[in-house]
Order: structure tokens, then C-alpha cells, then sequence
């Protein structure tokens, strides 16, 4: 019996723990289950900015790769290298993984952005399948000019990421106690961290707590900026910064959460949102990227990107509101029972894998 395989490409490790990597985790350890031969390679490196040693490790270990094997690269990698892509675009069938537009990043310069867009479209037109985590960068991708990447819409593939099933969490307010908040991602720009730190501190009036959980080491200009806020407005008392956790106190700050808030300027889905909802909390997000699509509107409190007034005051109505807090926390247990299950995504990409093609 022959054994389907393929090889993931990503860039660092594979445990890094932000949701890229999570997704990728899950699928490979999903196709193993399955009983996919899955080999891994790791580039080092710092993406999307790779150094010249840099490319030349990613293109030696893909030279010693096989004719005809199906590679499926992360696009934080595969964007940043277009030529590499072309150069074995005959020989190995590429499957690109697309979480986030690289352009798209929070806070880049336009002449940052526009080198990123190019380099991404390139290598993108090399992919014979893209996997996409939700309908808005799948139309995002597709569209055509300067405000897309120009990839044929028959080439994308959308393949939401699952979640795994979780206790409901019990939050504070229940034993009468302050109102836990909790915020989960990697201190950046694009997170908004900043923006929940000026909005609370107008809410000072109010009891609350807010828990940050997320690394502090991957935009440290970020980090400093919401570490002066939190000094700046005297919040160190009811704002804590924990940097990375492992799962198992991940999974407690959310068991003693009340509300997930994240207001992100964009996400390419927001997995922490889902991860959110299948514990029962409900959501104060914004409207940027896929969040409206990963947030049904039963669970949560949406307001523009960058709003620090209105994500103030969404706030304030909900750490005011009896009754909105009841219909919110009503909504995201109706809603964590439609959650999509990781199964559901692996058996997905298990179908694109082998419709990509045999070897030739």
C-alpha cells in the first residue's frame, strides 16, 4: 500500500506558540494520525525579512528534497522567497499556507509594503494550491491590481482552523467577584494592546482586572510602548503582563476569565477568538480582517480598528450592563457548540494534499 506523504516548510519552530504555528502543529500531528508520512523541515532565520545565509539554508535543504514531492510552505517563508519557489515550481509541488498577508502587517512603511506584496504575488503564482484560514483572505489574495495578489480563485482553498473542546470557563463575576478580562497574542503593533491599555484607562471608575498573555520579545517597541502606558495611566495593579505561558496556565487564564478582548487592526482569522468561544466567554474584537467572519455577532462587541473611544465604551457597557453581559454570555454557548473541530480542517487538507497530484 502506498502511503501518502508530504513535507512541511516553515520557518523557526514549530512550537513557537502563536496561531500560525498552532495551525501548522495540528495538521501535521493530524495527517500522522491519519497515517501520513509528514516530514518537517525548519529554516532558520528571521522571516519575512530573511538574511542571505538565510535563503541559502532554505534553498539547500529544499534542493535535497525529492522530484515530485508536495511541500507545503508557510507563507511567513514561502512569501519571502519568490525565487526559490520559481526555481523548483517544475520539480516539487508547492502548496502554499497563507495566515496573514505579509503586507499586511500593522505599522510597515508603503515602500516595506509594496516590497512585500511583490515578493508574496511572485512566489504565490508558483503555488499550485493556497490554503487560506478564512473567505477574507481568500478574497484578499484574489483580488486583481494593486489591492490583491492576482491569485486565480480556482488555486485557494479555504481551510478554517479547528478547536479543540474545552471547559466552560468560570470566570470571577459568577462568585461575585472583579471582572476578569483577558487578552491573548503576542505584544505588537497589529494586536492592539496599546489601544486596550488607552481605552481602560479611561475606565479607572470601574472594577476590573486585565491579564495580557502573549510574548513580549517579538516587537519589544511594541512591549515598551504598552509597558510605559500601563506606568503612565498607574495600572500596574490591575494590568498583568505574563509573556508566553504554557498551555496548561493558558487554560486556567481562561477558565478564571470573564471576557476575551482583543482589538486587533487585522487578523487573517483570529483562532484566539475561537479558542475564546469554546469556552463560553464572549468577545470584545474589531472589524478588522476576518474577525466579523470568526465572531458571530450572538458573542460580541465589535468596534472600528484604532477606536479607542469606541472600544472604551463598548467596554464600559459591558462591565456596566447586567443584561448584555447575559445575552453575551448566552450567545458564545450557543455559539461554542457550532464550533469547527480540528478533524474537520485535517480531513480538508488530507483531500487537497491528494488532489494536488501524485508524483510524476
Amino acid at each position: 500500500m502506498i502511503v501518502p506523504g508530504c513535507t512541511f516548510l516553515f520557518p523557526g519552530d514549530l512550537d513557537t506558540p502563536t496561531g500560525g504555528y498552532r495551525y501548522d502543529r495540528a495538521l501535521v500531528h493530524g495527517l500522522r494520525e491519519a497515517g501520513w508520512r509528514v516530514d518537517t523541515i525548519s529554516l532558520p532565520g528571521t522571516y519575512p525579512w530573511p538574511t542571505d545565509e538565510a535563503v541559502q539554508a532554505a534553498a539547500d535543504a529544499v534542493a535535497a528534497l525529492p522530484d515530485g514531492e508536495c511541500v507545503v510552505a508557510d507563507g511567513l517563508a514561502f512569501g519571502a522567497l519568490p525565487c526559490l519557489a520559481a526555481d523548483h515550481a517544475a520539480r516539487l509541488r508547492w502548496v502554499a499556507l497563507v495566515h496573514h498577508p505579509l503586507a499586511l502587517e500593522t505599522g510597515l512603511q508603503p515602500d516595506l509594503q509594496t516590497v512585500l506584496r511583490d515578493s508574496e504575488s511572485r512566489a504565490l503564482s508558483h503555488a499550485r494550491r493556497v490554503v487560506v484560514t478564512s473567505p477574507t483572505t481568500a478574497r484578499t489574495l484574489s483580488a486583481p491590481g494593486r489591492q490583491g495578489w492576482g491569485v486565480p480563485p480556482s488555486r485557494i482553498q479555504v481551510i478554517e482552523p479547528g478547536v479543540t473542546p474545552a471547559p466552560v470557563a468560570t470566570g470571577s463575576l459568577a462568585q461575585g467577584g472583579v471582572p476578569q478580562l483577558l487578552c491573548v497574542g503576542s505584544v505588537s503593533v497589529r494586536k492592539g494592546q496599546a489601544e486596550l491599555i488607552e481605552a481602560l484607562a479611561g475606565l479607572t471608575d470601574l472594577p476590573w482586572r486585565l491579564v495580557c498573555a502573549g510574548s513580549m520579545t517579538r516587537d519589544p517597541e511594541a512591549t515598551q510602548a504598552v509597558l510605559a502606558a500601563i506606568e503612565r495611566h498607574a495600572l500596574a495593579s490591575r494590568v498583568r503582563l505574563t509573556g508566553v505561558v504554557d498551555d496548561t496556565d493558558l487554560d486556567a487564564l481562561y477558565a478564571g476569565a470573564d471576557l476575551f478582548v482583543l482589538p486587533s487592526w487585522y487578523e487573517g482569522y483570529g483562532m484566539v477568538y475561537t479558542e475564546a468561544l469554546a469556552r463560553g466567554l464572549p468577545v470584545v474584537c474589531t472589524s478588522g480582517g476576518a474577525s466579523p467572519e470568526t465572531v458571530p455577532e450572538a458573542a460580541r462587541l465589535m468596534v472600528p480598528p484604532g477606536d479607542v473611544r469606541a472600544l472604551r465604551e463598548a467596554l464600559q457597557r459591558w462591565l456596566t450592563g447586567s443584561r448584555l453581559r447575559a445575552k453575551l454570555a448566552k450567545g458564545a454557548l450557543q455559539v461554542r457548540d457550532r464550533l469547527p473541530r480540528w478533524e474537520q480542517s485535517v480531513e480538508q487538507m488530507a483531500r487537497l494534499l491528494l488532489d494536488v497530484g501524485p508524483r510524476p
